[in-house]
């Protein structure tokens, strides 16, 4: 009861008040909207002052598939097995082996299936009704999900047959120029914490930490880097910023998502002096709204 009375005063508090707030919360520094100099007061900026309406079409997971397959082409684009509005509308029966399902108007829902003998149906379906309700605007007032309908997505399960995961390239673009990528491991072996590995364009690591821990072993540079940097200028030609993530599974590119809020721009760098370098890289737009 009480938590339920904490969110709806949440949701009345208007964006830039409420963005205050948890920046300050997060970050331990107030947040300047005036004259933002640092990567993660130019995303709350953004939030705010750039509302483009193709945004809703970008972080929907479902339409960022078509519309990047009318950019760069169909061929990486990860198979879909179906999208449904409702739980009961999945046929688990019809579904192969492995899948993944993901909703497609949120983060975080994603269930990953490695042997369809061995799930619980009925736990998927609950857990996946309740992220059907959620309106993940809320969380961080990034706008464009407060348009997107919820939805679930089928897609194939994919995993590299060197590395045995899918490892999980995001690329930071700026004006539509790629400037630096990390690396997500780990992020489907049982037990263990995803890791996250800066680079530069060049695959020469960086010191950064942003959220999660490094891997403990040197990562191998992946063989499609140069074109996956390419794609990523393509689909990004235009815009301020934006992260443009791909996996690489046996020597082919698949698209992951766009993402316009890295972390909701809630989370430190360390070093601290990365959050200014990338801020610099980040030419505001004049507002459209």
């Amino acid at each position: 009861m009480i938590i339920s009375v904490i969110k709806q005063m949440t949701h009345l508090l208007p964006d830039e008040i409420y963005l205050k707030l948890r920046y300050y919360r997060h970050m331990r520094k107030k947040l300047n909207l005036d004259h933002p100099d640092t990567f993660n007061e130019k995303i709350q900026w953004l939030k705010l002052y750039d509302r483009r309406p193709e945004y809703i079409r970008m972080v929907d997971k479902y339409e960022a598939k078509k519309l990047v397959s009318e950019i760069i082409g169909d061929k990486y684009i990860i198979p879909a097995y179906g999208v449904y509005e409702h739980t009961d509308d999945i046929n688990f029966e019809e579904l192969p082996d492995q899948f993944v399902l993901k909703c497609t108007h949120d983060c975080g829902s994603a269930v990953i299936c490695k042997d369809k003998n061995h799930i619980d149906v009925k736990k998927i379906k609950k857990n996946l009704s309740r992220c059907l309700k959620r309106n993940y605007f809320w969380n961080e007032r990034e706008w464009p999900y407060k348009y997107v309908k919820p939805r679930i997505l089928a897609e194939k399960y994919m995993e590299d047959t060197d590395t045995e995961e899918l490892r999980d390239y995001k690329i930071f673009t700026f004006g539509g120029k790629a400037k630096l990528l990390f690396v997500a491991t780990e992020r489907q072996k049982d037990g263990k914490e995803v890791k996250f590995d800066f680079f530069d364009t060049h695959f020469r690591h960086l010191d950064i930490k942003n959220g999660h821990a490094n891997a403990e072993l040197p990562l191998s540079r992946p063989e499609t880097l140069n074109k996956m940097l390419e794609l990523a200028e393509k689909l990004s030609e235009g815009y301020p910023q934006l992260r443009v993530d791909f996996y690489e599974v046996d020597g082919q590119i698949y698209f992951g998502e766009l993402t316009l809020y890295h972390w909701g721009g809630f989370v430190p760098f360390e070093p601290e002096e990365w959050d200014h370098i990338m801020g610099q890289w980040i030419t505001l737009p004049e507002p459209t709204c």
